[in-house]
């Protein structure tokens, strides 16, 4: 019988009692963390700008960028400063792609949510 991923947080009401409240971790879903660690992802840039990549590391790359760039938009989506939010895609472009001198996909901007 497979073991059941449970989680429990004690927890504190206002006038100081504590109570336990328990999770299904089964149930949610795992979050995706960066599938490369930073060494793999500096080399893979070096070595875009040098020699050809293969398909397998173009899309890993790729891949990188694009959570890269889809993080910038959400934390400036939540900016409460105007301007940022307004300028939010060209300032992701220019610091993820443009400064790696690598060319956006088409669309790129569509495709985060």
């Amino acid at each position: 019988m497979p073991k059941k991923n449970i989680k429990c947080l004690t927890r504190k009401k206002k006038n100081d009692e504590k109570y336990v409240v328990c999770f299904d971790l089964s149930k949610y879903p795992k979050k995706s963390k960066s599938s490369m660690t930073k060494k793999k992802y500096e080399s893979l840039l070096k070595k875009h700008k040098t020699k050809k990549l293969s398909k397998k590391e173009k899309k890993m790359l790729d891949n990188e960028l694009f959570k890269k760039y889809c993080k910038c938009i959400n934390t400036l989506k939540k900016s409460k400063n105007k301007k940022m939010f307004t300028a939010k895609y060209g300032i992701c472009m220019n610091s993820v792609y443009k400064k790696r001198g690598i060319d956006a996909p088409y669309n790129v901007s569509k495709k985060c949510k």
